[in-house]
């Protein structure tokens, strides 16, 4: 990778922006007053916010936070709503591409969500590896209300972390689900009040920002190998255990281990 570092609070566009917390760890943030919906500009800005990011080595964990009221309500209708069959035929994949880019990064990610995560909110959400909602969060895929299905990877990933079932019982029907509802049934990992689930979510960035450059090896082992066989991902873990001896931090953790015993180790990510 290029190493393309983060400035202290850089603007991606005009509604996303990208903010340093210290410690290897960044605030990935959309702000489209008043609430967030989720334009194609936005949606834009997000694919190249993860083009960034996958490029700055300096960055080990990322959070992504839409503001302490509301995470994304989901797309902006009235844009879409004017957009034909042909048009929206091009427009998806753009929409697919930028999820794609953040839930293929590198760094661990986390989602903060205040208030609504909803349709390409909760998509939004779901490219993250973990999810820590507010008290008052509710998400959910309604796209089905407005006569549509999830494009950005609602029916796919939604179903890999919630089973089957679930996912078509919130695709189907259309609802939105509390905070501790989706902590039931593994949508979101923990709840926290709202004015502390951002916080919370730096410094869960933070524990993992610590770790080793075998964090970004354990994702791709994760991540790519839940879609293949288990013979081909058994493979992959080979090849990518045996990369994780040509860093220096399988030196130094293993050095520390033998010198002063488990959980001592200070790692430099490479």
């Amino acid at each position: 990778m290029t190493d393309e570092a983060i400035g202290e609070h850089e603007a991606i566009g005009e509604h996303v922006t990208i903010a340093p917390e210290g410690d290897g760890v960044a605030t990935l943030r959309v702000d489209r007053p008043p609430v967030n919906a989720l334009s194609l500009q936005v949606w834009q800005e997000l694919g190249e916010a993860a083009r960034r990011l996958a490029a700055a080595d300096e960055v080990a964990a990322v959070v992504l936070w839409g503001g302490p009221k509301i995470f994304a309500p989901g797309a902006d209708v009235e844009e879409l709503a004017g957009l034909s069959h042909a048009e929206i035929q091009a427009v998806a994949p753009r929409l697919q591409e930028a999820v794609r880019g953040l839930a293929q990064l590198p760094q661990v990610t986390v989602a903060a969500i205040n208030g609504y995560a909803l349709g390409g909110g909760c998509e939004l959400a779901l490219s993250a590896d973990f999810r820590l909602a507010a008290a008052n969060a509710q998400l959910g895929q309604p796209e089905i209300k407005l006569g549509v299905i999830p494009g950005a990877g609602g029916t796919q990933r939604l179903a890999r972390l919630v089973g089957v079932q679930r996912a078509k019982e919130m695709v189907y029907g259309g609802e939105l689900y509390d905070a501790t509802a989706c902590e039931a049934m593994g949508l979101v990992d923990a709840v926290h009040p709202a004015d502390e689930v951002h916080d919370a979510a730096v410094q869960l960035a933070r524990r993992y920002a610590a770790g080793p450059f075998a964090l970004r090896l354990a994702k791709q082992a994760i991540d790519d190998g839940v879609d293949m066989d288990l013979d081909h991902a058994l493979r992959l873990e080979t090849r990518l255990f045996a990369a994780s001896f040509a860093t220096e931090d399988r030196t130094t953790g293993m050095r520390s281990f033998l010198e002063s015993g488990p959980g001592q180790a200070t790692f430099h990510r490479r």
